[in-house]
């Protein structure tokens, strides 16, 4: 197995770790699920780049690092729904156009024909990532002392600054989720009407 391919098997195991990690009841157990996600971001970042720059790209990558992407994404997500972080209906819509992109590429492959990436699909799971981190954030920089206080907590309108983003950050993903997958199946209709 190639150095990409190692990375995309280790963000599954991240993010076992991440979820283990936030629902343990250890001292800074936050703190540690925030950096497990930020690791399992960081092989994200790099698999793709290492395999497009090494020609290393196969199979196995095309399928399993998108794959899991969205177990690591969709992971986070319905843990903060069990932490009363985000609501249900955002979740729930975020999953439905996980699957609904995924079940046309599928459908896609079927015939032969290759589903290019969608600018604003990159901008969605950049956003989604940010409400995901700032989540993270906001659950454990008062773990961090004068570091954490000052960087993240001073307040705005009483509340600490990055319970302000947290929101703000979770309604963006969620819409530039919407727009995104209605973008893609609309551009890509013809695949599913054909036969309709």
């Amino acid at each position: 197995m190639n150095l990409p391919n190692k990375l995309t098997v280790s963000r599954f195991a991240l993010t076992g770790l991440f979820l283990a990690a936030l629902f343990a009841s250890f001292p800074g157990h936050e703190t540690a699920a925030l950096a497990l996600f930020a690791a399992a971001g960081i092989t994200d970042a790099l698999d793709g780049r290492i395999a497009r720059s090494r020609g290393l790209v196969t199979n196995f990558g095309i399928l399993m690092d998108p794959l899991a992407d969205k177990i690591l994404t969709c992971s986070a997500l319905i843990a903060f729904v069990e932490l009363r972080r985000i609501d249900a209906w955002m979740v729930v819509v975020i999953v439905a156009r996980e699957l609904a992109i995924t079940g046309l590429r599928l459908l896609a492959a079927s015939r032969s024909v290759v589903l290019a990436a969608e600018g604003f699909g990159k901008h969605k799971t950049i956003s989604q990532m940010v409400a995901i981190v700032a989540t993270l954030i906001s659950l454990s920089h008062q773990q961090w002392g004068f570091v954490g206080h000052v960087t993240f907590g001073w307040p705005v309108a009483g509340r600490p600054w990055i319970d302000w983003l947290v929101p703000a950050a979770t309604w963006l993903a969620v819409g530039l989720t919407v727009l995104s997958g209605g973008i893609y199946l609309w551009r890509n209709r013809e695949l599913y009407l054909r036969d309709a």
